[in-house]
C-alpha cells in the first residue's frame, strides 16, 4: 500500500503520541480513534510496513496492536492477504443496538446521581454538530454524534463501562460508512440528540430515556434496511 494513502499520513501525525515507553496498546488506541473518526472505513488494508513506517514503532508491537483490535472486532486477519478494517454485516448491528439500549438507556436513569459537567459534556457535543452541519462536514457531525453518546454513557462515570462504549462507538462507526448520503443520515439525529440533551439538562431523566429508547429503535432500523439494500 502506498505511504502517500491518507489514514497513513494521519498515523504519521500521531507519531508524536507515542514515546519510548509506549505500547502496543497505544498504538491500538490511535488506530481505534481513527476508525471513531471515520478515517479508516472498512475493507481498508493496513500495511503492516506502512503503517509501521508512519508511526515508528516495531513490526511486532504493530502485530500485537492488529492482534487486540481483531479481538474487539475492529480488524479481521485474512490468511494471505493481510490485516483489513472490518466489514460489518446485519446480525453485528442488531448485536450492537443491543448492548446501546443497556448502556445508554441505563446511564439516563443514573442522571439524576451524575454532576453537572457530565451532562454538560452531553450538550457540549450536540452545539459541535449544530456548527459543522451548515458547514456540510458529515464526517465531523457523524464523530460529534458518536460522541454524544459516549457523553451520555459517560453519566454512570464508569471507566469501564467508558471502555465498553468506546469499543462499541467503534464497531458503529464501521456501521455508518454503508450509508450513501451522509448528510440525509446524520442531519436529522441532530435535533434529536438536541432534544435529549435539552431533557437532560432541565433534569427530565424519564422523559430522555423514553426518547433514546426510541431512538435507537429508529437508528437500528435505518441502518438495518442499508443492510438489507445491499444484500439485494
Amino acid at each position: 500500500m502506498a505511504a502517500t494513502d491518507p489514514w497513513v499520513d494521519l498515523l504519521a501525525g500521531d507519531r508524536s503520541l507515542l514515546d519510548r515507553t509506549s505500547t502496543a496498546e497505544r498504538v491500538a488506541d490511535l488506530l481505534r480513534q481513527r476508525i471513531i473518526e471515520g478515517a479508516l472505513p472498512p475493507g481498508t488494508r493496513l500495511s503492516e510496513e506502512s503503517a509501521g513506517r508512519a508511526l515508528s514503532v516495531s513490526r511486532n508491537t504493530l502485530r500485537e496492536a492488529f492482534r487486540l483490535l481483531v479481538h474487539e472486532r475492529l480488524l479481521v486477519h485474512e490468511f494471505h492477504r493481510g490485516v483489513f478494517v472490518r466489514v460489518l454485516d446485519a446480525d453485528d448491528i442488531v448485536d450492537l443496538y443491543r448492548t446501546r439500549r443497556v448502556l445508554e438507556t441505563s446511564a439516563i436513569r443514573h442522571g439524576p446521581r451524575a454532576d453537572a459537567e457530565r451532562i454538560a459534556a452531553i450538550d457540549a457535543e450536540v452545539t459541535i454538530a449544530e456548527k459543522a452541519a451548515p458547514q456540510e462536514r458529515w464526517v465531523d457531525v457523524g464523530t460529534a454524534n458518536i460522541r454524544f453518546h459516549q457523553a451520555v454513557t459517560g453519566l454512570l462515570g464508569s471507566p469501564r463501562v467508558d471502555d465498553i462504549m468506546r469499543r462499541v462507538v467503534a464497531e458503529l462507526r464501521l456501521a455508518f460508512h454503508v450509508m450513501a448520503r451522509p448528510r440525509e443520515f446524520h442531519e436529522p439525529y441532530i435535533e434529536l440528540n438536541r432534544g435529549i440533551a435539552d431533557l437532560l439538562t432541565k433534569g427530565e431523566f424519564t422523559e430522555a430515556e423514553s426518547r433514546m429508547e426510541s431512538y435507537l429503535d429508529i437508528a437500528e432500523a435505518q441502518l438495518l434496511d442499508a443492510y438489507r439494500q445491499i444484500a439485494r
